[in-house]
């Protein structure tokens, strides 16, 4: 799977499929074939006893529970612009990359919606506490702004600060040699980012974060993109903790949502408040995955 929609579905997965028959007896036809026919009976029977069909149930369960105690916290809107982000970010490939994925705009919709839905749900039920929020601050770092020149080799990228310490401009090496086409013709200049940020490789961060202003990072930074050399050109003091508590629980609350234990805590929270009850015998054990306090199986829901 595409790592940036991958992302989008950390915490939630649609299934594929649609598990509409209910558990009342019905012969209706659903399939005619020369010599016999298929009931609405021998495919719920059939469906019901697929690991698929057990799972799409659960999920189904999930997702209801999560929109009847969440849904005034989502909105449409909110999920559109999820949508649109993830549409600009592809680009022309989008829809080739929502195919590959297994999704249609409908359910891939559907799974942005329950990630807002299951984060609502998150910072309902697990507070932060002060303790955390102290300890998030000890690692935070506020927003800086850098310039970077990224290279495919090592070689290069030690040639370029060769250059810079001969009093070649930042500006020039990057135009004329970083493979970031997006940032090369603006000296290498990125967006501003703090701590929190989850779109930029770790290493890449904490070399940054090393910086004072005006300095660069004298080797070659090695991240998944190839070599790295940064220019830091705004490093600003950290100043007080009330000035950054926002973006300190938003970091906590991300770090949340990567442990798969404290969302299987969330999810059996919700559950519990829904009172579910399963009326097919042998579908009764269809959440039992998320409702075991020793489980650690990843919380998968959807529509």
């Amino acid at each position: 799977m595409n790592k940036y929609l991958k992302k989008a579905a950390a915490l939630v997965a649609v299934a594929g499929i649609a598990l509409t028959a209910t558990a009342c007896s019905s012969s209706a036809t659903l399939v005619n074939y020369k010599g016999g026919k298929i009931t609405q009976d021998e495919y719920y029977k059939e469906l019901k006893s697929s690991q698929a069909g057990k799972t799409t149930l659960a999920n189904m369960i999930i997702y209801r529970a999560l929109k009847q105690q969440y849904g005034k916290k989502v909105s449409q809107k909110e999920v559109n612009k999820e949508y649109n982000n993830y549409k600009k970010q592809y680009g022309s490939q989008f829809e080739a990359a929502l195919e590959q994925n297994g999704y249609t705009t409908s359910s891939f919709k559907k799974n942005l919606e329950t990630n807002l839905l299951t984060v609502a749900a998150l910072k309902d039920i697990k507070k932060i506490s002060a303790k955390q929020e102290q300890k998030a601050w000890k690692s935070y770092q506020p927003k800086v702004t850098v310039a970077h020149i990224l290279v495919s080799k090592e070689d290069t990228a030690k040639d370029i600060i060769k250059q810079l310490k001969s009093g070649t401009s930042f500006s020039d090496l990057a135009k004329k040699y970083s493979t970031d086409s997006a940032t090369k013709n603006k000296g290498g200049k990125l967006p501003s980012f703090d701590s929190t940020d989850t779109t930029l490789d770790s290493d890449f961060k904490t070399a940054a974060f090393k910086l004072k202003n005006g300095e660069y990072t004298t080797t070659p930074v090695k991240t998944q993109s190839g070599y790295e050399i940064i220019k830091m050109i705004k490093h600003p003091s950290k100043g007080k903790f009330a000035d950054h508590k926002k973006q300190i629980d938003e970091q906590i609350y991300q770090s949340m949502e990567q442990n798969t234990s404290t969302m299987q805590s969330v999810i059996r929270t919700v559950l519990k408040r829904a009172d579910v009850s399963i009326k097919d015998n042998d579908l009764k054990n269809v959440l039992s995955s998320y409702m075991s306090t020793s489980s650690t199986t990843t919380t998968n829901t959807a529509n």
